[in-house]
């Protein structure tokens, strides 16, 4: 009985990604048994992360049909992407439909500048966004992440944990070249101060006669 080896049967079994805490608290908390598991109840997150980079390399040096990919959420075992055509075969389920070229557009603009207005967006596509902007929130891909603190306080935009893990990444600073574009200078919508109301008009003209 090996660290490895537990820690494969747990990942084989998870129905979804398991953190390196997760793992180590399944691994202290099993009860001494005939496998003789209580050796591996002190066993510390570092050992855990050390013995899941191992298993990475075995699997790949093995050629293996699967691979272990560490997600957002945590590590967990996957097909290698390369038997996709096949594996797919057992799911015949109809296809996602693919995002339109202006959803993908407004999709990186909002990752790499988030949390973004509506109007930003807009500033830098040089088109009204609407109809994909709902789009991507219908996809789970886009949410709202507060209100900007400016006039008129807009709707403020971000992406999802789901973006993360559709895209294989495990945050933001994955993204390509997520520094330069993140500086790089983009058109900003305007801020047009609201109206004043007729009665501060009148109260700064008030004794001017």
């Amino acid at each position: 009985m090996t660290l490895t080896k537990i820690i494969e049967a747990l990942l084989f079994s998870a129905q979804k990604p398991l953190s390196i805490r997760e793992i180590t608290a399944a691994i202290r908390g099993a009860e001494d048994d005939e496998f003789g598991s209580s050796e591996f109840t002190r066993v510390k997150e570092a050992e855990v992360a050390a013995a899941l980079e191992q298993l990475k390399i075995e699997y790949i040096e093995q050629g293996r049909a699967f691979q272990l990919t560490e997600k957002a959420e945590g590590w967990q075992l996957a097909t290698d992407p390369s038997f996709a055509k096949w594996v797919r075969q057992l799911f015949p389920a109809p296809k996602p439909a693919r995002l339109s070229a202006p959803a993908l557009e407004t999709l990186a603009i909002i990752a790499y500048r988030q949390p973004i207005t509506r109007a930003d967006v807009e500033a830098v596509r040089g088109v009204n966004i609407d109809g994909v902007l709902q789009t991507l929130m219908e996809r789970g891909l886009v949410k709202i992440a507060g209100r900007a603190e400016i006039p008129g306080r807009p709707l403020l935009y971000e992406t999802t944990q789901f973006f993360l893990d559709h895209f294989g990444l495990r945050n933001l600073d994955e993204l390509p070249n997520v520094e330069e574009l993140r500086k790089r200078n983009l058109p900003v919508a305007r801020v047009v101060a609201p109206p004043e109301s007729p009665e501060s008009t009148q109260a700064g003209t008030t004794g001017s006669g």
